[in-house]
């Protein structure tokens, strides 16, 4: 909580990596991303907020139950850690992110990766402390991904028929519609109906126009 109190975004994720819990609050009922949020530090409660422990998508590297293959490749679990952990959710940001790992910008790879995230959001909507903020974030990805293994199979320009895509603008203004209507498709895919932060994003996002 003082960590977050203070601003300093590098020293929050240093104590988030050693271990320190995020859900644990003080004397008046309020958690380290509350606190920090009420002082103003808005830059360390978006690093507690994308925080994910790097042991819980290693969980998925090893057979669960009767599987006998690992849900997620071990050679995968870094790069995907990567793009889960990063605070720019731009569309592009994570597109370029993909490109830039020859493991992970593959049909096979996107897969495997799409349906982790998938269970992993799965489980922060139905654990005790739910996670409304991470579920959706993952979701987010998900469909990202999900759209790169369309373009992989379907485009000659691969990932950079993706990008160009979002980064096109339309002829009068050069607002970027493709990438609007990607980001507003992803809420509307979110399968947990009764999230309060997907009725908060709807309220806000439905009565504009494109």
């Amino acid at each position: 909580i003082f960590t977050a109190n203070s601003g300093n975004k590098e020293i929050t994720w240093m104590m988030l990596e050693a271990g320190a819990e995020t859900d644990v609050v003080n004397s008046v009922g309020r958690t380290a991303a509350q606190m920090a949020a009420f002082v103003g530090q808005h830059d360390c409660v978006t690093v507690i907020n994308n925080f994910f422990p790097r042991e819980r998508l290693d969980y998925y590297t090893k057979p669960q139950g009767l599987d006998k293959e690992p849900k997620l490749p071990v050679k995968l679990a870094g790069p995907l850690h990567k793009i889960i952990t990063t605070t720019n959710m731009h569309p592009v940001k994570i597109v370029l992110l993909v490109k830039e790992n020859p493991l992970l910008a593959e049909v096979e790879a996107l897969q495997k990766c799409y349906r982790v995230l998938d269970l992993i959001c799965e489980k922060c909507m139905k654990q005790k402390d739910m996670n409304e903020v991470l579920a959706m974030k993952m979701h987010y990805i998900s469909c990202i991904f999900q759209k790169c293994i369309t373009f992989l199979k379907e485009r000659e320009d691969k990932l950079d028929g993706f990008i160009k895509s979002l980064l096109k603008g339309r002829e009068k203004d050069g607002f970027p519609v493709y990438q609007e209507k990607l980001i507003r498709e992803s809420i509307r895919k979110f399968p947990y109906c009764e999230a309060t932060l997907l009725q908060q994003l709807v309220r806000s996002i439905a009565p504009v126009e494109i």
